[in-house]
């Protein structure tokens, strides 16, 4: 019955904030548009329609905040509008009581949370749809005294999630089946993608191991920190990792008068993220401000400070060549092989027309070179292609749309700290060193360097498997002879039986002339 409750509740939300109006305007039944009026008696559209639905998805609660937050990364299916608005979302929500906190703690690992730190604090530092945080002192291993931070996972919210999960299910149905643009937009598979990114960031370990990679990635690099995590203190529904102390990156002032310099605090972002991606193929894909602090301690001042990493995205070596590629391709104003490139890869109908494919292309492409280096956004050139690439029914992949809303991220956060930041010349030493090491002699080098423990072990068993090869030779031949001597044995029953069959079918024949024969001398 609750179930009941909350579909009728949210229809009436939808109906409040108009957004019937985003699906039923290509959908000519004037009876349900007034029948939408009357139930939502009062309503105004005054707002653009991008404001309406996200102050709708905020009034429905943190499921469909964290819902809009993901399709909004989804600018491929969005129109830029209502992806920008809903990139504003906020997941500001009140923190649940501390005693849950202490007693999910404690029955996660069997202890009282006094056995397990030395001090915690009661009230919350911060507070999400999925989870807050503690700060708490550990005595670690070596009985040291460590500043931590406790993430606590917010209770009973799988059955919420479910249950939401499977409105959102039949909306989308309904949207799909009620308007052409709502099946342009896929509802059902945004959906399904949500469920997996919810389902992700429910098992706090997961978000633990991402830190631990990118903590192991970073290393050597001194631009960024990533908390440290104390695996004996990590469950699916509590992690505790290393207090990070910094200043919130959108703090401007606050980070001048320290005298962070800001400009080479957005070029040492483009690196952070270009070496996530294009060296390692694992990036964090989550890098709002809020996420994202400064470093003031002297031993570390002006470090990048990263936090929650649930969402991360990942490129396979497929994913890194096809890139490689297309931005080489793109530097070179080439748009016939970025073309090729998208039939190719599969990702194109391959009986698409490479010339009109090609011309759609250069068209997002162009102007972009005409502009002023600064000005030249490559986020903003992949979501042009992306947009472009949907009436050739380009299935975009999901890693490649994260990365283009992670660069978005990047180069705007980028152009905050330093407006006149030029993200391609910070950028194409690295690209063109990257693609260098994709397609040139380095590649072969590191696959032969990454193969030698496979041909090490092989090399020493040639001879004995040479050896086991010839032997097994006379075996070979002779098991060949058989089956020539079994075929040769078909073909000659074969014949046997071709000639039997003659011989009955000529006895038949025979036999019937005669009686005919016979019939007419008696008539």
């Amino acid at each position: 019955m609750k179930r009941y409750f909350r579909g009728a509740y949210i229809v009436l939300v939808a109906l409040r904030y108009g957004l019937d109006e985003l699906v039923l305007n290509s959908f000519r039944r004037p009876w349900l548009h007034r029948l939408a009026r009357v139930l939502a008696f009062g309503r105004r559209l005054d707002a653009p329609r991008g404001q309406r639905l996200r102050m709708a998805l905020e009034r429905l609660g943190p499921i469909f905040v964290k819902f809009g937050q993901v399709l909004s990364t989804r600018r491929d299916l969005l129109p830029a509008d209502i992806a920008d608005e809903l990139a504003r979302l906020q997941d500001r929500v009140p923190p649940f009581d501390p005693a849950i906190a202490i007693e999910t703690i404690e029955r996660a690992f069997r202890r009282p949370v006094g056995n397990l730190f030395a001090s915690f604090e009661r009230e919350p530092v911060a507070s999400a749809s999925i989870a807050q945080v503690h700060f708490a002192t550990l005595l670690d291993k070596q009985g040291r005294t460590r500043e931590v931070a406790v993430k606590v996972l917010r209770p009973g919210m799988l059955p919420v999630i479910e249950n939401d999960l499977a409105l959102m299910r039949m909306m989308a149905g309904w949207v799909e089946s009620l308007s052409a643009d709502g099946k342009r937009l896929k509802p059902r598979e945004v959906v399904a993608e949500f469920d997996k990114y919810l389902h992700d960031e429910l098992d706090l370990l997961r978000e633990a191991a991402n830190a631990a990679q990118l903590r192991r990635n970073m290393t050597g690099l001194d631009l960024v920190l990533i908390p440290e995590m104390f695996w004996d203190c990590c469950h699916p529904e509590v992690i505790v990792m290393e207090r990070m102390y910094g200043v919130p990156i959108n703090q401007g002032e606050r980070l001048v008068q320290a005298g962070v310099d800001m400009r080479q605090l957005a070029r040492d972002g483009v690196t952070i993220f270009f070496t996530q991606v294009f060296r390692d193929g694992f990036f964090h894909a989550d890098m709002h401000p809020g996420n994202i602090q400064v470093s003031l301690d002297p031993a570390t001042f002006g470090r990048y400070i990263s936090l929650d990493f649930g969402i991360i995205g990942t490129l396979t070596e497929f994913d890194k060549d096809y890139l490689a590629q297309n931005f080489n391709a793109f530097f070179r104003r080439d748009y016939k092989r970025v073309a090729e490139l998208h039939i190719e890869s599969g990702w194109v109908p391959r009986d698409t027309r490479v010339d009109e494919l090609e011309s759609a292309i250069r068209a997002v492409c162009e102007p972009y070179f005409d502009r002023p280096l600064k000005e030249l956004s490559l986020g903003m050139v992949l979501m042009r292609l992306f947009q472009t690439s949907r009436r050739f029914q380009v299935e975009i992949q999901p890693q490649l749309v994260l990365l283009q809303k992670t660069l978005l991220n990047i180069e705007g956060l980028g152009r905050q700290l330093d407006p006149d930041l030029d993200l391609w010349s910070t950028a194409k030493p690295f690209l063109e060193r990257w693609m260098l090491e994709q397609v040139g002699p380095q590649r072969l080098m590191d696959e032969l360097r990454d193969q030698a423990p496979r041909y090490a072990k092989l090399l020493p068993e040639l001879p004995r498997l040479l050896h086991d090869f010839l032997q097994q030779r006379p075996d070979a031949q002779r098991q060949e002879r058989q089956v020539e001597l079994l075929i040769a044995e078909q073909r000659r029953t074969n014949r046997l039986l071709q000639t039997a069959v003659a011989i009955g079918l000529g006895f038949a024949i025979g036999l019937a002339l005669t009686q005919l024969a016979h019939w007419v001398r008696v008539y």
